[in-house]
């Protein structure tokens, strides 16, 4: 692909979407776009790269940018994450949410649903602890077409295999021929919806615990800053944010800093959780 085509696309997704793509992922373009172009009836992509530098319809900027997002996700992906929701966080909202029963969940970059599924059938297996609460989850994404698979609950032999374990497929799945389709009892506890992390976040209201997992790595610096800045406003002083094994706040944002013991956790800067560190540092310097 040449260069001044490269630069087209890599403007158009960095607009859209936020998304990040360097020179040498221009393979991704080939790859990913062709299927596009057919779509729409391009019959190649220069043809589709051309039709780009006039005014395109929207539909198709669309479509380029959901072929282009990356959906790469499983059932209790780096399960650490999820240990440390079930062992530390839903004991701490039992406890600190008593009196109002209530707490929300966002998981931003939700995918196919596998992440918010995987918390939904963790609370399920406690649903004693916490009848009679009321448990917002909402899972949200660019693409409309994952949006929508997501929403149906209905994986494949191989996704259910990826990190979902068997007491729970049999528990929570029914098979339908080759496929699986998630409980109606689960599906019920998510909503799903469109949101672009670059957009106003005043929308996903106050929130209790936010999974922000393997989405910053595609982001620049710039707007890694600005994404989280603005979740911090959007995450109660004593939330709880999940990053993903390769992302940090460190050297990007102070609204954020890391929860003690906690890999991959992360609380605001005027968090209670953070008083154990500072404590410490406190004791350290007596």
């Amino acid at each position: 692909m040449r260069l001044t085509d490269f630069d087209i696309y890599k403007d158009l997704l960095k607009e859209k979407s936020g998304l990040v793509i360097t020179q040498d992922k221009a393979y991704l373009l080939e790859s990913r776009l062709t299927p596009v172009a057919t779509k729409w009836d391009f019959a190649s992509l220069d043809l589709l790269t051309a039709h780009l530098r006039g005014v395109p319809d929207p539909k198709l900027i669309n479509d380029i940018v959901e072929a282009m997002t990356t959906n790469e996700t499983s059932f209790f992906r780096d399960m650490r994450p999820f240990d440390t929701f079930r062992d530390v966080v839903m004991p701490f909202l039992l406890k600190e949410r008593m009196h109002e029963r209530k707490f929300r969940i966002w998981c931003a970059a939700a995918s196919s649903g596998q992440e918010p599924y995987s918390i939904a059938m963790l609370l399920k297996n406690q649903e004693s602890q916490f009848a009679r609460w009321t448990i917002d989850i909402v899972g949200t994404d660019i693409s409309h077409d994952i949006l929508a698979a997501a929403k149906k609950g209905l994986y494949s032999q191989f996704e259910v295999q990826r990190g979902l374990p068997v007491q729970m497929l049999v528990q929570y799945f029914k098979q339908e021929g080759d496929r699986w389709q998630i409980s109606d009892d689960i599906k019920k506890m998510i909503e799903y919806k469109y949101f672009n992390l670059l957009d106003s976040m005043a929308s996903m209201g106050q929130n209790d615990v936010i999974f922000c997992r393997n989405v910053l790595i595609y982001f620049d610096e710039s707007d890694k800053r600005d994404i989280l800045n603005r979740m911090a406003k959007q995450l109660k002083p004593d939330g709880f944010l999940f990053l993903g094994g390769a992302e940090t706040v460190i050297g990007i944002t102070d609204e954020f800093a890391p929860i003690p013991d906690l890999r991959g956790v992360y609380a605001r800067k005027d968090s209670p959780h953070l008083e154990k560190k500072a404590n410490t540092q406190n004791q350290a310097l007596a």
